[in-house]
């Protein structure tokens, strides 16, 4: 793979899952190339001195290609596109034991 800006785009993705208390990160490289780092297990706590991430760089899966497809049609460039963050899921509310 011969996409210019690899290095800098896996540094500026990394950076922003750390820097945020996000799940997945993902850079647009062109419609064909992208850079994305997600977080392994459960959300980390504050205390916590190490962050497990695995860092993936190659074809878009199907929800970013449905986003490239997405900004075609609204004529958005994907150059011009941050560093996507999506969350960790809402937490689940626990039951109340019935007494």
């Amino acid at each position: 793979m011969s996409t210019p800006g690899i290095s800098a785009s896996v540094g500026a993705v990394v950076e922003a899952l750390v820097s945020t208390d996000s799940k997945h990160a993902t850079k647009y490289l062109s419609p064909q190339h992208t850079v994305k780092a997600t977080v392994i297990g459960v959300r980390p706590r504050k205390r916590d001195k190490r962050l497990y991430l695995v860092v993936t760089i190659g074809a878009p899966n199907y929800r970013e290609r449905e986003f490239i497809k997405r900004c075609a049609r609204e004529g958005v460039a994907l150059i011009t596109q941050q560093v996507q963050l999506r969350p960790f899921p809402a937490a689940k509310r626990k039951r109340k034991a019935k007494s």
